[in-house]
């Protein structure tokens, strides 16, 4: 009884953090904007004019052959496409060719930031920014701005992310390019959206919308509906988000997006899930699961089988819950996503709890605890603390056990789990009465019937 609020507790926590840190990978549908080189070779951008100066024919051969590849969506054929990008960037800089050397950066940090090895993204779009600032280029500068953005909020670092997308809106508004402003303002209403401002991603996302329905950009009307159902979902208004994401889905598919389609199926299976529809729920996780595989989207994979285990684990299959969860932990691990990791090791300690292996429960438990406190989750770290003293409780540990419950309950307050809260009151009650020491028991479950 100690554990079960705690255990749901863990899993709502999960989903909606993976589906914003996915979302923030669909918003970023860009540099499809620097592909029109293939059909007319003097254009970039949608008709920005990039005259190519003393052109090297075999780099624009290698050019297009990559772009061929990153167009089959696949993470081998992106990496493909990575290396032979790669020898026409050292073309390009032979023929001291600036706009196309930039346009070949910002191509591979695009790669890298779809298959989620931010570091590498950052790294490659770092060095397409003073170039295009160079060539006095301002459709490559903003959308380089936008990336890199991108990466930062990605990587947590919300306040540089607006910084970087602002300078870009302002280029994008300056040029009159409304489909490539109606992307950055998406992007700024999901960095505020991370900020826990609703109401403010919500009027950023409903300016996209605008615009992008003036433009007909159907895969860019998807991906604010879809971000809009984020916020509805964040809110707390199931239906609401469930209509948004129902909007965005058959677009996603008729424009042949499957990475914006397998999150959207995913963000759908998590409001059946909040609804208690653990089938629906299921059944829309694992149409989610091969198309993230199929694009390479490994933050992606990561996220639906969490969210598979979570959903066997509500069901009673636990054996079924751990072959998912340990399928997820070193993928998190592979991508660096340190809050997941925690998450997953969390996760599978509640299986191992839920079989009655205690001592196997702890050692998942104490694992994630640093990870936790280490990435500044502190309502991850309360639930671990709680978590742990239930474990504790468990063995008749009752000192242990409390010590643990005690640590906890402050951190609950200071992130306003007020569920939390009660729970850990009614464990630190509930050992205190365990040793015998009822009026100190009574006054605990007092605190939790008032709070």
């Amino acid at each position: 009884m100690k554990f079960s609020s705690c255990e749901v507790r863990v899993k709502s926590m999960v989903s909606p953090k993976k589906w914003l840190s996915i979302l923030s990978v669909n918003s970023l549908m860009l540099f499809n904007v620097s592909f029109p080189v293939l059909m007319l070779p003097n254009t970039v951008n949608g008709g920005e004019v990039i005259a190519q100066t003393d052109p090297n024919a075999e780099a624009e051969k290698l050019y297009k052959q990559g772009h061929q590849l990153f167009k089959q969506g696949t993470a081998e054929s992106k990496k493909q496409a990575t290396e032979i990008w790669k020898k026409a960037l050292q073309l390009y800089r032979e023929a001291d060719n600036k706009k196309w050397e930039a346009l070949t950066l910002l191509s591979i940090g695009r790669v890298y930031d779809t298959l989620g090895e931010k570091q590498k993204a950052l790294s490659f779009y770092d060095q397409s920014l003073p170039l295009w600032r160079q060539v006095e280029e301002k459709a490559g500068v903003a959308t380089t701005l936008n990336n890199i953005g991108g990466v930062y909020n990605h990587l947590g670092e919300q306040q540089k992310a607006l910084e970087y997308y602002n300078q870009s809106l302002l280029l994008r508004r300056e040029m009159g390019n409304k489909t490539q402003e109606a992307t950055t303002l998406n992007n700024i209403g999901k960095v505020y959206n991370d900020l826990g401002k609703p109401q403010k991603a919500l009027e950023y996302y409903n300016q996209s919308l605008l615009l992008r329905r003036q433009v007909e950009d159907k895969a860019g009307i998807a991906t604010t509906l879809n971000n809009i159902g984020l916020v509805y979902n964040d809110l707390g208004e199931n239906q609401k988000a469930l209509s948004y994401y129902q909007q965005a889905l058959p677009i996603l598919q008729q424009v042949g997006n499957k990475g914006g389609e397998a999150t959207t199926l995913n963000n759908i299976g998590g409001v059946y899930n909040h609804l208690g529809e653990n089938q629906k729920a299921l059944e829309y996780y694992n149409k989610s699961l091969p198309l993230r595989r199929q694009v390479g989207d490994r933050a992606g994979v990561t996220n639906s089988l969490n969210n598979i285990a979570g959903v066997y684990s509500a069901l009673g299959e636990n054996q079924k819950a751990l072959e998912y969860y340990q399928q997820a932990l070193p993928l998190f691990q592979q991508v660096g996503d340190r809050g997941g990791e925690a998450i997953a090791l969390s996760n599978i300690g509640l299986v191992y709890n839920d079989l009655g292996e205690n001592q196997k429960a702890l050692s998942y438990y104490q694992q994630a605890l640093p990870i936790l406190q280490q990435v500044g989750d502190r309502g991850g770290e309360a639930i671990a603390l709680n978590n742990i003293g239930g474990v504790y409780d468990d063995l008749g540990e009752k000192q242990i056990a409390l010590n643990y419950y005690q640590q906890a309950l402050p951190l609950r307050r200071q992130v306003g789990d007020k569920g939390g809260e009660a729970d850990t009151l009614n464990n630190i009650g509930a050992v205190y009465d365990d040793l015998g020491e009822k009026k100190t028991a009574l006054n605990y479950y007092e605190i939790r019937r008032t709070s």
